[in-house]
């Protein structure tokens, strides 16, 4: 995975994050994937990536216009767009068990729902609370702070 750099204290830089060390954070600019990673997105159901993290998941990882939910290329679609936050949590459990049986992959999840669709991290973070034992998937720093504050 390579990622633009960041002028964030602590953030990872391609160069200072070798193969074989994990990655604790889903870095903020990710720009390519290496095989067997997946860049995790929110989406709307209509499948219409034309802004934030939906538009790099199409532009650069292969997320397909039209679907929106699931696995499309080197990403996954989590809709994120079509109510509230409960009626996201159905999408972000169906992920937990794709990644679950899928342990050949390792999915950076973005901060869905925290951008156009206007959640905040304190809202978004619980849903992923099932996703901390699952040793594929990489949460943004900001969930992992508010899991860990509960």
């Amino acid at each position: 995975m390579k990622q633009q750099e960041s002028k964030k204290p602590g953030s990872l830089s391609a160069s200072s994050n070798p193969a074989n060390r994990p990655v604790r954070f889903t870095p903020e600019h990710i720009t390519s994937l290496a095989p067997g990673e997946v860049f995790v997105f929110g989406s709307n159901l209509a499948g219409m990536h034309g802004g934030g993290a939906a538009r790099v998941a199409m532009q650069r990882f292969g997320a397909v216009w039209g679907q929106g939910v699931g696995l499309q290329g080197q990403s996954y679609a989590i809709p994120t767009m079509q109510g509230g936050v409960e009626t996201i949590r159905p999408y972000v459990d169906e992920f937990i068990a794709f990644a679950r049986s899928h342990p050949e992959l390792r999915f950076y999840v973005t901060r869905i729902g925290c951008g156009i669709a206007g959640f905040q991290d304190c809202e978004i973070a619980p849903l992923f609370a099932g996703a901390l034992g699952v040793a594929n998937i990489v949460l943004p720093e900001s969930f992992i702070a508010v899991l860990q504050s509960r």
